[in-house]
């Protein structure tokens, strides 16, 4: 049986990734398809820089392999709930303090899909 392509909010199709887990992500590497569990939000904080002005706030996830550090924006801060089952698409994956962080930085996307 196929499977039914996935339309994105902009209306366009969206290739299907297979699940990545915790323990294969590398740093400087894009996230396809990583499915968190939140566990901890940090208070949100204002930053000023050339690519971005607006509120921003830790995150802590992990699946069945490990945890994970995760960065929020914007208005993603106010709709991620600690305990919320969250699907990470387009991401990118960096070093920070030796510890690896998640973001979905400019292009990717953070669904919850289970509260």
């Amino acid at each position: 049986m196929a499977r039914k392509p996935y339309i994105g909010r902009l209306g366009r199709k969206i290739k299907q990734h297979k699940r990545q887990f915790v323990r294969e992500l590398k740093a400087e590497t894009v996230v396809k398809r990583l499915e968190l569990v939140i566990l901890r939000v940090y208070p949100r904080r204002i930053i000023h820089s050339k690519k971005y002005n607006g509120p921003l706030a830790a995150a802590c996830g992990r699946d069945e392999t490990g945890l994970i550090g995760l960065i929020l924006w914007g208005e993603q801060i106010e709709r991620i709930r600690i305990g919320d089952i969250v699907l990470v698409q387009s991401g990118w994956c960096t070093q920070r303090d030796g510890e690896l962080v998640v973001s979905t930085g400019l292009s990717g996307q953070i669904t919850v899909i289970d509260r």
